[in-house]
């Protein structure tokens, strides 16, 4: 243990300089989300009381999502904005009574250049510096698992908290079958290898195939909607589909009436496996409103409402089919 302690001092102290330069660089209004998943309120203090797991610090989402009924789940719809990861970057826009309005960086949407705006208490967020210049220094640890826990020692005796699919922390030390990473509000901590996937930079990631979505996509089958949702312990049908193109690499628009305008548009005969399906109001010709994943056969995975879960559908058969609205190709 003291070893590991020395290694980290003596790679915190390496970056010292950097780092008073880098402190002097950080704009007031940026911050890193200091929770496995933050989530976003259309308005400041507008949570139920049994939404407490989800903004206190540490957050509990299996304790939040298992509890709430289907009438309380569909209350989350027009109330939450969207979630952000552990570590994620956002910008501060507004405060106000222990909440502030921020936009989450990575996740593009029309609303805000920043990035998606919404709001969360103040008390999910960090301004670490080293966090920030390690970041931005060091390899990343990608989570691949659908959730993986941290530990505060390489023994695993000691449980940290759990975080999300795609969460992205920068690696310290490779040691056995662990990753020593680190964290916005809490040091260094274990990740086990198997969770998760190491690269330099962004860049690094290697461009995915249509079949690396979709195995990507099965691994979540059978778990539960949840409106805004972006992890591993709930989506919805553009946070599905976004956070399964982001975990390769590729960034696409947060929502589905977006992601509906980008990329490249494919004709119906001519879809293939890994292109995005959008379905529209008034017959398809609406406004869009959900989104899925081709993967061949006439069938779609995708996370289509409050009553179900990730699922594979026909798509003329999965309750959307008359209201197919186009399709748009992401992959090269």
């Amino acid at each position: 243990m003291k070893k590991m302690w020395f290694f980290i001092l003596s790679l915190l102290f390496l970056f010292s300089f950097s780092s008073v330069t880098k402190a002097k660089e950080i704009k007031r209004d940026e911050a890193f989300v200091n929770v496995s998943v933050a989530t976003l309120w259309t308005e400041p203090n507008i949570s139920r009381k049994l939404d407490a797991p989800s903004t206190s610090n540490p957050v509990d989402m299996k304790k939040w999502t298992a509890a709430m009924s289907y009438d309380e789940k569909l209350w989350l719809v027009g109330n939450l904005e969207t979630q952000a990861l552990y570590g994620s970057k956002v910008t501060i826009l507004e405060e106000q009574n222990g909440w502030v309005k921020v936009a989450v960086h990575d996740q593009p949407t029309p609303r805000n250049e920043k990035g998606y705006p919404g709001w969360m208490p103040k008390a999910q967020l960090s301004k670490s510096p080293s966090f920030s210049v390690l970041k931005e220094k060091r390899p990343f640890a990608l989570v691949t698992a659908n959730t993986a826990p941290l530990f505060k020692d390489f023994a695993e005796k000691k449980k940290g908290i759990e975080i999300s699919f795609n969460t992205r922390l920068p690696v310290l030390k490779e040691k056995k079958n662990k990753l020593l990473v680190y964290t916005p509000n809490s040091g260094a901590q274990w990740l086990r290898k198997s969770d998760a996937s190491i690269y330099q930079t962004e860049q690094d990631i290697p461009e995915p195939t249509a079949d690396d979505l979709i195995r990507s996509g099965k691994q979540f089958l059978g778990l539960p909607y949840l409106w805004a949702g972006m992890s591993g312990y709930g989506f919805d049908c553009s946070g599905f589909t976004y956070t399964l193109y982001k975990s390769h690499g590729i960034t696409i628009p947060r929502d589905s009436s977006v992601q509906a305008t980008h990329g490249n548009p494919v004709e119906r005969e001519d879809l293939q496996k890994g292109d995005l399906v959008f379905f529209a109001y008034e017959e398809g010709k609406g406004r869009v409103h959900h989104v899925g994943m081709y993967i061949g056969n006439g069938e779609m995975i995708h996370s289509p409402n409050t009553s179900t879960t990730v699922k594979i559908d026909k798509i003329e058969t999965s309750g959307y089919g008359g209201e197919y609205a186009g399709a748009r190709r992401y992959l090269r």
